[in-house]
């Protein structure tokens, strides 16, 4: 019998390298993406084409609105994203207010209709903005709430958060996403990125991303304005 699982899929990096992981492993991938708001909506786009460069069984995209609250260079357009180089907060503009939480849940409800017990999303906390969702307790906490708030958990079809690569290096994930394939020119990762899917090269995610291909000692397929 197939295995399916619940992908959440931005059009980055690390979501690519989770979703090549997850087919490897063997699961059925129902992909699932968000337009929610932000300001660089082509991301969009770039995950469409990695759930089918990847495999994926299925490719959703929901439209929810995040950004209605504001709150975040990302989705509030009277807040600029700053340069890397400027950030001096602990916990950065360009947080989303509760977007993981959001996003699982949406991921948790889709799940429980397919008869999935497995989610999985690219999280890290390593080399990572400081976002308090992307952290192991948080995706601990989760999976607890997602075992008491669903009927499958209830009658005891345990469900399980999957963040493989929440502990790895950017350089470490791009080292294995290449193993699995990962064409990492179809992936983005700007926070200013254009609508033809220029990065801007001197955003946080930008040199974050950068500094990833440096330390793997691989060439940056990146296209940058």
């Amino acid at each position: 019998m197939s295995k399916k699982a619940v992908i959440l899929l931005s059009g980055g990096l690390d979501s690519a390298t989770v979703l090549a992981g997850a087919r490897a492993d063997g699961y059925d991938c129902y992909c699932l993406s968000f337009s929610y708001g932000q300001k660089q909506i082509a991301e969009v786009g770039y995950a469409e084409q990695l759930a089918a460069t990847l495999g994926a069984i299925e490719h959703r995209v929901a439209v929810i609105d995040i950004g209605a609250f504001g709150g975040s260079a990302l989705t509030d357009d009277s807040i600029d994203v700053p340069d890397a180089k400027d950030v001096c907060s602990e916990i950065p503009i360009t947080y989303v207010p509760a977007r993981n939480t959001v996003f699982l849940a949406y991921a948790l409800g889709w799940a429980e209709v397919l008869g999935a017990r497995d989610i999985f999303l690219g999280v890290n906390a390593v080399d990572y903005s400081g976002y308090p969702d992307c952290r192991p307790e948080f995706i601990n906490a989760f999976e607890k709430v997602a075992n008491l708030a669903t009927r499958a958990g209830v009658e005891g079809r345990k469900m399980t958060i999957h963040a493989p690569l929440i502990q790895l290096s950017k350089g470490e994930i791009i080292i294995k996403g290449l193993e699995l394939g990962v064409d990492y020119a179809q992936t983005v990762s700007c926070y200013r990125l254009t609508d033809s899917g220029e990065a801007c090269g001197d955003c946080d995610s930008c040199v974050l991303r950068k500094v990833g291909f440096s330390d793997a000692g691989i060439t940056d397929p990146t296209r940058y304005r």
